[in-house]
Parts: structure tokens; C-alpha cells; sequence
């Protein structure tokens, strides 16, 4: 029999892409899960509007909005562009109930290959958003990603470069913990004790031995070799107390199963394995 723990949360990219957001929705509810995390393409799918009936009528709150543009080096058209997808962003995010938006840095590649500008670009672009973000009641979440997404979706890849980050930057920013980009970090102990009071999101998947792709090869909790138990009882000892997040992208494995049995199988192992 399987036993629901109160601060399980989907997001609802581990069910995959055979199933379309409402139905998603409903079947979490239907298991008793009462959180949920979302990205801007599913939302994007079927409108804000929507999007915000769904989750209202199923009863879901949403835990964050993933995720901010990245903001180019330059202060032209694709600067506005990149400011302007995230007034949307912060606009959607408000509309349905998140608490805060997840920002991971983006790309740096093409013409700008200095991670430390490419980092004062995406300060730049989080000043222009601060007061937005506070009119809508908000957060922006900075979640250190794990090294491989270096080239091409983040800035930040320990805890502890994301909490400098954060304090040097003198706003409200919170932090995302995720055991699948932090867990090889041999500070992470020390740091999650560091990022008390910081700490606005925790997720959990494994990492498959061996990964196949970088992107879209997690593992199911237990089916892989990170020491998910360890990492719970560090953030919870830093004082995090708000829902522990499944988030995972399995394109060869879980994605071809059907979400039902994705969904169990989370419920399942969240009480086992985590």
C-alpha cells in the first residue's frame, strides 16, 4: 500500500509529454498531492487563463515557475526581448499561484564566453525585475545547476556560488536546492547549513549510472546513486520545511511509461527512497 507524505510535490514534467497539463493536474490530485511545480511551456500549452482554472479547480498550489530567460550581453533588441519574456513570466507566475519564479543564469556561449560577465548580464537583468517581482507578491529562486549545463543553461553550479550570489546582490532572492545538480559537491553539507533561511525549494530525482544524455536521463529516487536520505536531513536541519519536489526528465525510461505508473511509482519511492 502506498503511503503519501504531506510534503511530496510533482512537477508535472515527471509525468512526460504523453499527457496534457489538465489531465496531469487532475491526476495528481486524484493520488492527494497538493503541490505542484510547472514551467512556462506547459503553461504556455493551454494559456494562463486556463492554466489557473485547472489548478484552482483541482486544488493544487504551485511551488515555482520555471524559468527566467537568460539576458544577452548587449543592451539592444534581445535585451528587451529577454526583459520583456520575463515581465510575462512574472505576470503568468502571479496569475497562477506560484510563489516564485526559478532562475538558473541561460546560455553563455555565442559571442560571450566569460561565465563572470555573463553572470553581471544576469544581475542586470534581476535588478530591472525586482520591483515587478514585488508588486506581484514573488520571488526569484536562483537554482545552481550541475557543471554539464555550463555551456548552455546556467551560471551558478555549487550552493555556494548561488548564495554569494544572492547576499552580494542585497534583494530577496531565494535558493533552490536540487540533489540531482548538488549532490557530488563536497561543500554541500557545510553550505546547506549556510543557506539557512535561504532555502525556498527542494528537489529530488537520482542520478543514473549510466546517463545517457545530459538534459533528460534523471533517474527515479532509489534507482541511482545519490544519498537522497542524507540530503533531506540536511535541508530540513537548515530549517526547510515547505515540499519536497519530484522533478524528472526521463525521455529513455519513465517518460514511455504511463503516467500513472510514473505517478505511483513517485509516491511510492518518495517514502521509501528519499
Amino acid at each position: 500500500m502506498m503511503t503519501l507524505r504531506p510534503d511530496l510535490a510533482i512537477n508535472l514534467v515527471t509525468l512526460g509529454p504523453s499527457i496534457d497539463f489538465g489531465s496531469a493536474a487532475k491526476l495528481c490530485a486524484a493520488y492527494g498531492i497538493r503541490h505542484v511545480g510547472v514551467t512556462k511551456e506547459q503553461v504556455g500549452a493551454v494559456g494562463v487563463a486556463e492554466a489557473a482554472r485547472i489548478l484552482r479547480g483541482e486544488g493544487l498550489s504551485v511551488t515555482a515557475y520555471a524559468r527566467l530567460p537568460a539576458f544577452p550581453a548587449t543592451r539592444g533588441g534581445a535585451w528587451q526581448t529577454a526583459i520583456d519574456e520575463a515581465l510575462g513570466m512574472i505576470e503568468a507566475a502571479r496569475s497562477i499561484g506560484a510563489t516564485g519564479i526559478i532562475a538558473t543564469g541561460g546560455r553563455v556561449g555565442g559571442d560571450n564566453k566569460d561565465l563572470g560577465r555573463a553572470r553581471l548580464y544576469f544581475a542586470e537583468g534581476l535588478q530591472a525585475l525586482l520591483q515587478p517581482v514585488r508588486q506581484a507578491g514573488l520571488q526569484i529562486l536562483l537554482e545552481p545547476l550541475h557543471p554539464m549545463y555550463a555551456a548552455d543553461r546556467g551560471l551558478f553550479f555549487t550552493l555556494r556560488q548561488a548564495l554569494e550570489f544572492c547576499r552580494s546582490f542585497r534583494a530577496d532572492i531565494g535558493v533552490i536546492v536540487d540533489a540531482y545538480h548538488l549532490w557530488w559537491d563536497p561543500n554541500l553539507a557545510d553550505d546547506i547549513g549556510r543557506a539557512a533561511g535561504l532555502i525556498r525549494g527542494y528537489h529530488v530525482s537520482d542520478w543514473r549510472l549510466p546517463t545517457r544524455t545530459l538534459l533528460t536521463d534523471r533517474a527515479m529516487m532509489g534507482d541511482g546513486c545519490i544519498d537522497l536520505p542524507r540530503i533531506r536531513r540536511l535541508v530540513q536541519d537548515a530549517g526547510y520545511a515547505g515540499p519536497h519536489e519530484v522533478e524528472i526528465f526521463s525521455e529513455h525510461d519513465w517518460w514511455k511509461r504511463p503516467p500513472v505508473e510514473i505517478l505511483k511509482t513517485c509516491i511510492e519511492r518518495f517514502s521509501t527512497a528519499c
